[in-house]
């Protein structure tokens, strides 16, 4: 794949634009007032802002939506759908972006390699935008999302007016990212798919180093080097010295810790942790900052919050600004995310979907759960050869749960190689675990946790793939009116 970007208007079109790091990108590029179209098999509310904004959106990957962009030039090579009517080098060749999620076999992709299209990874046009201003990448195995946003929402609330890039969707902006008048990006780095390596901000954020993505690294030092290389082209790296890993392998030029006596240059004390969020006295060193209120729940959103406040006093920004922004500062969705409340039970969506995740949404549950409240997890696997490689890590992380659901597996694409299912999943949980429950299929779900799910529950929806998308029924089922029978 080529590897150049050109901004100057030349056409952008996204094979599988609705994907939630794609339609980032496409939506500041749109908003740049660049030609952007796209194609998706599943429309959805993000590709729809999308075409309210100009984009062109197809419901179809082939080889046709292509020519789309013959019919758009006018007799002088200017693209008509520009609202610069700049010239354009080729036009009738848009640059073709493409996640890792499309293959080789794609017929739109096929159809841009026989045009001769400039075919371009996502992470190349981020690399590209995080090259065009004073970049924010924030990296890690867990928490890139949540501590992107908190930072992207903290600038904003300083009047920095940023532009924002992140893998989840934010009220304060609408969406999954906004276009800034600042010189300011902030943007989330993804490592999934080794991607990370091209990414050169000036400050670089790594939040923790595990191995999540089997799929694409055979070890952790495999990840340690993605990072490594990634730390080499931050100016400024900042790191959580918690992970031994990131403490021991990366040396980050400003550390911060909830943990005092490791003497990072950012670290906690008085730390309160609340069912309706956590307070904590920052120290910059040896000097008290001040009291930081978090309405966010546990001990790693608090971990995610001091690598926020490190940014903002890179920055140059006072303390008092940076509590300001993060206090009133909600999340992302998907993030301990509160979908409603019917018949006493309280439903609640969360991304994870690693086992250091889960163990840390689950305690923060626990520790949101009123006396004689049952935690009760819902989890869809996601992907066979996570679900496979960290098959007792799963096994262990759910301690904080009184009752454990389990469905099957989300292959998110891979290919089920009969090696492992929800099934075995449900028993390594068992073995760990007195009350686990295995419902195989997803459309019986909403069925099953009518039966199961009693007044007062704390009910966790856990996993990357679709098990949220029962929550909506399940809560439309209890709200409705009980009809009498005689």
């Amino acid at each position: 794949m080529s590897n150049s970007i050109d901004f100057s208007g030349r056409p952008f079109h996204f094979i599988g634009i609705g994907g939630i790091g794609m339609s980032a990108l496409a939506y500041v590029l749109t908003k740049r007032q660049l030609p952007v179209s796209g194609s998706d098999l599943r429309p959805n509310q993000i590709t729809r802002k999308l075409e309210t904004l100009g984009a062109h959106i197809f419901s179809k990957q082939e080889a046709g939506n292509l020519e789309f962009f013959r019919s758009q030039i006018s007799s002088d090579g200017v693209f008509l759908n520009s609202q610069e009517n700049s010239p354009v080098d080729k036009p009738h060749l848009p640059q073709v972006i493409c996640s890792t999620a499309i293959n080789t076999s794609n017929f739109e992709y096929k159809a841009a390699l026989e045009l001769g299209c400039p075919i371009l990874h996502r992470s190349d046009v981020l690399a590209a935008l995080i090259a065009d201003y004073y970049s924010i990448a924030v990296a890690g195995t867990h928490g890139k999302t949540t501590t992107s946003s908190m930072i992207g929402y903290m600038l904003l609330q300083a009047d920095l007016d940023p532009t924002i890039l992140v893998g989840g969707e934010v009220n304060a902006w609408e969406g999954n990212a906004r276009l800034g008048e600042s010189k300011y990006l902030v943007a989330e780095a993804d490592e999934s798919d080794g991607s990370l390596v091209k990414h050169a901000p000036e400050i670089g954020v790594i939040t923790n180093i595990e191995l999540d993505h089997p799929d694409h690294y055979e070890s952790l030092e495999e990840v340690v080097s993605t990072f490594k290389q990634f730390a080499q082209g931050c100016n400024i790296l900042i790191g959580s010295i918690d992970c031994d890993t990131v403490r021991d392998s990366l040396k980050p030029t400003i550390s911060y810790s909830l943990f005092p006596e490791r003497e990072a240059d950012y670290t906690v004390t008085n730390i309160d942790y609340r069912a309706d969020g956590t307070t904590a006295l920052v120290w910059e060193k040896n000097k008290a900052l001040g009291v930081l209120n978090l309405q966010l729940l546990g001990r790693h959103n608090l971990s995610n919050a001091l690598a926020a406040v490190a940014v903002g006093r890179a920055l140059g920004l006072e303390f008092g600004e940076i509590s300001k922004g993060i206090a009133t500062f909600e999340g992302a969705r998907r993030r301990f995310e509160f979908r409603g409340e019917a018949a006493g039970i309280t439903f609640i969506d969360d991304y994870a979907h690693h086992p250091s995740e889960i163990r840390a949404t689950l305690a923060a549950a626990r520790l949101q759960a009123r006396p004689g409240q049952r935690v009760v997890a819902i989890f869809q696997p996601h992907r066979y050869s996570r679900t496979l490689t960290f098959l007792e890590e799963f096994a262990e992380s759910f301690s904080h749960a009184d009752l454990v659901i389990i469905t099957d597996i989300y292959s998110a694409g891979e290919p089920d190689l009969g090696q492992i299912n929800g099934e075995k999943l449900a028993d390594a949980i068992a073995k760990h675990h007195q009350q686990v429950i295995y419902q195989p299929h997803l459309s019986s779900m909403s069925e099953e946790l009518l039966s199961i799910l009693r007044r007062g529950d704390l009910a966790l929806f856990l996993g990357a793939g679709n098990l949220n998308q029962t929550i909506p029924e399940i809560i439309a089922t209890l709200c409705e009116p009980v009809t009498a029978t005689s």
